[in-house]
């Protein structure tokens, strides 16, 4: 706009301003115009405080964004109405913390602090979220005011402060965990680079299973040998804990042995090739492995032997329709579906697992036309078994019929079936 009132090239840099030039701008009947000024980064500090009271919005958020706006100007937007305004202040006060120290006179520091404390207790949990985002990392600001941000009912204001701050004490921490209504706010402390073992102990007393996972993870928290073991003694139940443990640095041999009790077998894998156990810990680990493995191809032919058996009932009973099986495939009940899909297609589970493995569109229609389903359950088993975006999705023609000859959907599941010559490509 002040480009087109001076005649000033576009692009080019702008010319300075005179005072009276200012004045004169600044109380311009047109917004636009004002607002241009507001952004110039050699506007005079007392034009840029005026215009920080100016009646529109877009005006004063001009200011606000300014680095060269005076902090008698941010003090005013710092409790402004809009809060676009103290959004935009508050990211740029944050971002002057970092070379606060040398920011000149004491009483520029005091003012900056004071703006930053103001902003810190803004009513808008936004505008408290961007100055703790933008403080986390600072040594040299009041701790009382990263405690206070740690202790914000909003878990978005004081996650990033809980995790990084260091100006947060042992007890600014344990009051934190002890009081905290979101497991976020636990686990926000879990992540701290550093961690004592009462500030562990505190996380693990909660009980709060992803802020406990998240503590296993994290290799600087210092956790007592005996908390271990009421985490280990706990962790059969919580299938989320067992990689972190396995994981978790300088186990005693005791612990790895117990914890190889519960593991899954790809995880005991891992735990014997840690290159801290001793040789017969090592054995013994070893030696779970081949056990869990034993254990685990039982438990799947268990399985694999209970679906079958749920297929033919359903079979048998003529229950196993278009309905039965899209809704166990919803379910994530693979045996079953597999299963059903043989028994109504009148193949073999290996034939219609080598199908389902290839995870494409058109194989698994021409198997659901085999079983008589209907085109729109081939659709549905595309998106629940093979998790296809619509965009990928082999659609019905019509609105109902398979979009394949019946030729083309024969050639398919010839393809794949088993023990025999694959036939000719498709012309």
């Amino acid at each position: 706009m002040l480009d087109r009132l001076f005649g000033w090239a576009e692009g080019k840099e702008k010319p300075a301003i005179s005072y009276e030039q200012e004045r004169e701008l600044a109380r311009h009947p047109e917004p636009a115009v004002r607002e241009d000024l507001a952004r110039r980064s050699d506007a005079r500090p007392e034009i840029l405080y005026f215009l920080a009271a100016d009646s529109v919005a877009e005006v004063r958020r001009a200011v606000a964004r300014n680095p060269s706006s005076p902090r008698r100007a941010d003090q005013l937007l710092a409790s402004d109405s809009d809060e676009e305004v103290r959004m935009v202040l508050a990211r740029k006060i944050g971002r002057l913390v970092p070379g606060l120290d040398q920011a000149g006179s004491e009483r520029l520091q005091e003012m900056t602090l004071n703006i930053l404390s103001t902003l810190a207790d803004d009513q808008l949990p936004k505008v408290r979220r961007i100055v703790a985002e933008e403080i986390k990392s600072a040594t040299n600001i009041p701790p009382e005011l990263v405690a206070r941000l740690a202790r914000d009912a909003e878990t978005m204001v004081c996650a990033p402060v809980l995790q990084y701050s260091v100006l947060l004490t042992d007890d600014d921490l344990l009051e934190v965990v002890a009081n905290a209504r979101d497991p976020e706010v636990v686990t926000s402390v879990s992540l701290r680079e550093r961690l004592n073992p009462a500030v562990c102990d505190a996380i693990v007393a909660t009980g709060q299973e992803g802020a406990i996972a998240t503590l296993l993870s994290n290799h600087g928290a210092q956790i007592r040998e005996d908390t271990l073991d009421s985490i280990i003694a706990a962790a059969p139940k919580h299938p989320i804990w067992h990689r972190p443990l396995v994981r978790r640095p300088k186990l005693s041999a005791a612990a790895v042995r117990r914890i190889a009790g519960f593991v899954a077998a790809a995880l005991l894998d891992e735990l014997a090739e840690r290159g801290d156990l001793d040789p017969e810990t090592e054995r013994f680990v070893r030696h779970k492995v081949k056990e869990r493995l034993k254990e685990e191809d039982a438990s799947t032919r268990e399985a694999e032997d209970a679906a079958a058996a749920r297929a033919r009932m359903a079979h048998l009973s003529g229950q196993l329709d278009d309905n039965a099986i899209s809704a166990a495939a919803e379910a994530s009940e693979s045996g079953f579906v597999e299963h059903a899909l043989a028994l109504k297609a009148d193949l073999t589970p290996g034939h219609v697992r080598a199908i389902l493995r290839a995870r494409a569109p058109r194989p698994l229609a021409a198997l659901c036309w085999k079983a008589h389903l209907t085109m729109r359950t081939a659709v549905s088993l595309q998106r629940s078994v093979f998790g296809l975006r619509p965009g990928d999705v082999l659609n019905p023609r019509g609105g109902s019929d398979y979009p394949m000859t019946d030729e083309e959907m024969v050639w398919y599941l010839a393809y794949f079936a088993t023990g025999t010559d694959r036939p000719a490509p498709l012309a």
